[in-house]
């Protein structure tokens, strides 16, 4: 039996006795309404999706950051999204407070984790004030906390590193210096997620900064630019894996990659129906086809994020924290 096999035969296994449809999508989530947006030249080290666009003022990015965060929140509330919506802090000033998906998840059925975060500038975002207001509409009786790994120069960036499969509690990460393999394979155990790991890198051969803007898991389909899977063995897993978990794959190219099109997150409005979340550059940049492709599973709903792509390098999934907590009862 090859390692493939033994791959697959475990995951035959994992797929009887883990499926969790009814807390694979979530219809509550948390967002952090930016104070100080910008561009945060720490982590454009190795995001190449940041671009420092001189012809804007630092004033008028942050006010029209502020502006895109308020119509989305909107936009989502329209399609019966219940949206916790956090305030920034003015001081310390957090360029990326925007993407709090990086610092902290929310997992079923009460239990919550903090990240390691890469850039100095991002750490002053975990902010304990916001589980404790969390605790007042949610059961929270549990936290791990993987941020001390920072002193050893280990990182893992939350929902940007990892991109999970709930349905079948799998866990997808491409390589970087964002996502430490060992931190990837500890935090997999302690949360009892079957570990994919493999490499993904952008049209320069360097790796890409995280997972979530290569590659989208929804219940029944992922998309994902698998041009940027140079090795054919990870090719081989992954294929595996949406196969034995019965998602289609969706491809996307390079090009609308870079445009955000692997950024998408998968939610479920108040009524129980599917909603994929994404940016209107990310909209744009599918084919038609695709997008009919999408629809036969999802409602695709969409919002002008162009600020804060461009200048924070992140898009519409980077924003949104999935609650997937308790509420409590009133």
């Amino acid at each position: 039996m090859n390692k493939l096999d033994i791959a697959n035969s475990n995951l035959n296994k994992l797929i009887e006795k883990t499926i969790e449809q009814k807390v694979a999508l979530t219809s509550n989530v948390m967002m952090v309404r930016p104070a100080n947006f910008g561009f945060n030249e720490q982590t454009a080290k190795n995001n190449a999706f940041q671009i420092n666009d001189t012809t804007k003022s630092k004033e008028e990015i942050k006010s029209r950051a502020i502006e895109e965060f308020d119509q989305f929140v909107e936009i989502l509330q329209e399609n019966d999204v219940n949206v916790e919506v956090i305030q920034d802090t003015l001081q310390p000033i957090n360029p990326d407070a925007v993407f709090p998906n990086n610092w902290i998840s929310f997992h079923h059925p009460d239990f919550v984790v903090t990240y390691p975060m890469f850039a100095l500038k991002r750490r002053n975002e975990r902010r304990k004030e916001i589980i404790d207001d969390l605790k007042l509409k949610y059961s929270i009786k549990a936290q791990f906390e993987y941020e001390h790994f920072e002193h050893k120069e280990m990182f893992l960036e939350g929902t940007g590193s990892i991109v999970f499969d709930r349905k079948y509690k799998i866990a997808y990460a491409c390589k970087s210096i964002r996502t430490h393999q060992n931190l990837f394979r500890k935090f997999c155990d302690d949360l009892k997620f079957k570990p994919l790991l493999f490499d993904a890198v952008d049209k320069k051969g360097q790796p890409i900064y995280h997972t979530n803007v290569m590659m989208t898991v929804g219940v029944d389909f992922v998309i994902i630019c698998m041009d940027s899977i140079a090795n054919d063995e990870d090719k081989i897993k992954l294929i595996t894996f949406f196969n034995e978990t019965g998602k289609k794959i969706i491809p996307i190219s390079m090009e609308q990659m870079e445009d955000f099109a692997g950024n998408m997150l998968q939610l479920k409005n108040k009524n129980g129906q599917c909603l994929l979340i994404m940016s209107t550059r990310a909209y744009k940049a599918l084919s038609i086809d695709q997008k009919n492709e999408i629809e036969q599973y999802t409602k695709i709903v969409h919002a002008d994020l162009d600020i804060i792509e461009t200048y924070g390098g992140g898009g519409a999934r980077c924003m949104i924290a999935e609650i997937f907590l308790n509420p409590l009862s009133n």
